[in-house]
């Protein structure tokens, strides 16, 4: 059989094997999109949706969205970008200041239901960081529900630590409700050699971190050279793409690339998640 060429977002990769089952594949994304303010200065949300349209995901991961607040115009980022995909948006202030919000969204088409939206913890002694918060959605797909749960850590180690340790908690992944298949994604401003990276590995299946197939780095955009962007999956889920989008529009869209990954809802071996990548 003759390999298939599959755009991404102006890049192409080669797929060996035969097609995968597109009913049974879900295409996420997570992006970093900084307020919609691109790496030239202009503030454009449908710049943002642009690059997601041209993908066709199933579900968007967005950190750093504003709504309704002074400095982006006043507009509700999250129900814009939605609006352009023709999605429902989900979203979480983890900061907010009278009317003006800043946080992260969960958009999809798809059926879906938020479960929870909440602050993670900062630092007793550092009361002036940033807030930081995690939503959590479940997502209805080929008959399966999802749990998918998209968060923003802190810069500093201590912070995010404390932070994972709350997401692995029983608000987060330690609720039994919280069942796989499911997918913990987001920016954690955490690269793989930190804690609060292995502590979430231990738990998790990192989408990148597969036999055979090279990292993706995300940050900056223009130059990337950090792995700050994750995708982290559960037992029940095949990876079976992923790809940082680094076309010309994503280059300077956002300082951060948006990562892809196609997964895949499958029966698992002895509880482990069958991960792998079919193209890269």
């Amino acid at each position: 059989m003759r390999p298939r060429r599959v755009n991404l977002g102006g890049r192409f990769a080669v797929e060996e094997g035969p097609p995968q089952d597109p009913a049974r594949l879900l295409r996420l994304i997570t992006y970093n999109v900084r307020r919609c303010l691109g790496t030239d200065g202009r503030l454009s949300p449908a710049r943002i949706a642009e690059v997601l349209a041209h993908c066709r995901p199933d579900v968007v991961a967005l950190q750093e969205l504003d709504v309704g607040r002074e400095r982006s115009g006043m507009v509700d980022q999250a129900h814009a970008i939605a609006g352009h995909l023709g999605m429902k948006a989900h979203f979480h202030a983890s900061l907010q200041v009278m009317e003006e919000q800043y946080g992260n969204a969960i958009l999809t088409a798809l059926p879906s239901r938020l479960v929870r939206a909440e602050a993670l913890p900062g630092l007793a002694h550092r009361p002036h960081l940033e807030p930081r918060g995690a939503l959590w959605a479940a997502v209805t797909h080929a008959g399966e529900e999802v749990q998918i749960i998209n968060t923003h850590l802190g810069l500093r180690a201590r912070e995010r630590a404390a932070q994972v340790e709350a997401l692995l908690g029983p608000r987060f992944l330690g609720d039994p409700a919280c069942r796989a298949p499911l997918v913990l994604v987001g920016d954690f401003n955490a690269v793989s050699r930190s804690r609060a990276y292995r502590l979430i590995a231990a738990r998790l299946q990192d989408a990148q971190r597969i036999p055979g197939h090279r990292s993706h780095c995300t940050f900056p955009s223009r130059w990337p050279f950090l792995r700050l962007d994750h995708v982290f999956v559960s037992a029940g889920i095949a990876v079976r793409r992923v790809q940082a989008l680094r076309g010309p529009l994503a280059r300077i869209a956002s300082d951060h690339l948006p990562l892809l990954v196609d997964l895949d809802l499958v029966a698992t071996e002895a509880g482990r998640p069958a991960a792998r990548v079919e193209a890269a």
